[in-house]
């Protein structure tokens, strides 16, 4: 079974977002846990969690995206910018729980001078911090472009990550394509190439879901600039 979807607003609820997706056709749908530029949160009802959840389970669903704010950089070298990010991901992952089963995704974060190796040792604590075996939200680290001082521009990085979580059966990929393709990735020429290197690297069990889209850029670029499917030449 194949699951597609697109990114929807919350902002008229759980189940809006279920029955809008319906009427697209689609059978998944991706959305943001909270304002994805200023953090704000949104309380959310029970009852339109739950009557999400029975449309899904009526509509043959599969799991949703949900994806964290822009904001949220557990490896910055700003000690109080990765405490307000640990806050972000701990509220998120219990809100998370009103929707059980379902995918939590975001960007690993920027080590903002640090370096490589302490993002990802900063990332790797706060996920410990928080995982646990009841969970029933799947944690999604995103593939990124690899711009400025970005963590999991590369997947060497993304499983140095994992390989650090003491509950890494709660964690899984999100293969963002245009942020592979910025990174270095050849998807057009080499796709067979690419995920053959995935799967040695971090394993195709951990790919979960796929944010398909188009770049604006060349392959390489780092610049991380999304384009609809289609409107490229690559």
């Amino acid at each position: 079974m194949i699951y597609i979807g697109c990114h929807l607003s919350v902002s008229d609820g759980f189940e809006a977002m279920g029955k809008k997706m319906c009427s697209f056709g689609g059978n998944t749908l991706a959305f943001f846990t909270r304002n994805p530029r200023g953090g704000k949160t949104k309380p959310i009802v029970p009852e339109d969690a739950m009557a999400l959840q029975q449309l899904m389970a009526r509509e043959y669903f599969g799991p949703l995206v949900a994806h964290g704010s822009y904001t949220m950089n557990l490896c910055s070298a700003n000690e109080l910018t990765r405490a307000n990010g640990l806050d972000m991901l701990q509220k998120d992952l219990a809100r998370m729980e009103m929707l059980p089963g379902n995918y939590y995704n975001f960007h690993p974060g920027s080590h903002t001078g640090q370096g490589s190796e302490a993002g990802v040792e900063q990332i790797a604590s706060a996920l410990n911090q928080v995982l646990h075996p009841e969970l029933q939200t799947t944690v999604l680290l995103e593939t990124m472009a690899g711009k400025g001082t970005e963590i999991g521009g590369t997947f060497e990085e993304l499983q140095a990550i994992i390989e650090k979580i003491h509950c890494s059966e709660k964690v899984g990929i999100c293969f963002d394509t245009c942020h592979t393709w910025d990174a270095g990735y050849d998807l057009v020429n080499d796709l067979d190439g690419v995920l053959q290197h995935f799967d040695d690297v971090i394993g195709l069990n951990r790919l979960k879901a796929i944010h398909l889209n188009d770049s604006k850029n060349v392959c390489g670029s780092h610049k991380d600039r999304h384009e609809k499917l289609g409107k490229t030449d690559y």
